[in-house]
Order: C-alpha cells, then sequence, then structure tokens
C-alpha cells in the first residue's frame, strides 16, 4: 500500500524558511541545499521547501490554498503553542479559537503558507 510521506512548500528563499521552520519545530533540517531543504517528521513524513524559481514543472498557485498541521498531544499543548508564537512575533492568520474539533489558531510562514495548530477533543 502507498501512503504520503512527503509534502512540498514552494517557497522563494530555502534558507529563510529553514530557519523559520527550525524554530518552528524545534529541529535541524536533514537536507540543506540552495534550492531544498527537507525536514525528516518523527512520524515518518517529510517536510520540503522547494525553491519556487528551480521547481519543474513550474510551481503555480498562492500559498493561501493549502494549509500544513501540526498536531499537539499534550493538554493546553496549542495554547502555549500559540503564546509562543505571538512571543516570536509570527504572523497570525487567525486567532487561538474552538473549532468543532478543538483549539487551534493558524500562522504564515515567510512565503504566506498557512500553518495550523491543533489540539483535537479528548
Amino acid at each position: 500500500m502507498s501512503a504520503i510521506n512527503l509534502v512540498v512548500l514552494y517557497v522563494e528563499d530555502t534558507g529563510k524558511s529553514g530557519a523559520f521552520y527550525e524554530r518552528l519545530l524545534g529541529q535541524k533540517a536533514n537536507a540543506l541545499s540552495p534550492g531544498f531543504t527537507a525536514f525528516h517528521m518523527p512520524n515518518g513524513l517529510m517536510l520540503g521547501l522547494w525553491r519556487k524559481s528551480t521547481a519543474k514543472p513550474e510551481a503555480e498557485g498562492g500559498p493561501g490554498m493549502m494549509e500544513v498541521g501540526i498536531m499537539t498531544s499534550e493538554p493546553g499543548g496549542v495554547a502555549a503553542f500559540f503564546e509562543r508564537a505571538k512571543a516570536e512575533g509570527h504572523t497570525i492568520l487567525q486567532q487561538l479559537v474552538t473549532a468543532d474539533f478543538g483549539p487551534t489558531f493558524v500562522i504564515a510562514d515567510p512565503d504566506g503558507h498557512r500553518i495550523r495548530v491543533c489540539e483535537p477533543d479528548s
């Protein structure tokens, strides 16, 4: 059976975006080059950051067309993450709210890609 194991975001500057995600995720990139940066997540998923100007076929569309999700596991984890995001000056696209699935908020990365942090109801 096949499984999704890679999500790629097209970015302007892999160094700038790589540094952003290193701080956000609390881990170093596993692959780092001028055109591509990758983070191997503990759950097996890989997040790739590909320099938009070198992507073939050419990357189209805008960054608001999808979201990358970060799921916290500890109770109160979303609220703590939100306070950290505010303190670090991240662009907040959606304030901390309680949705049908639990607490959540959305920030933007340097290219405007949406990052949703959530914690499901138990």
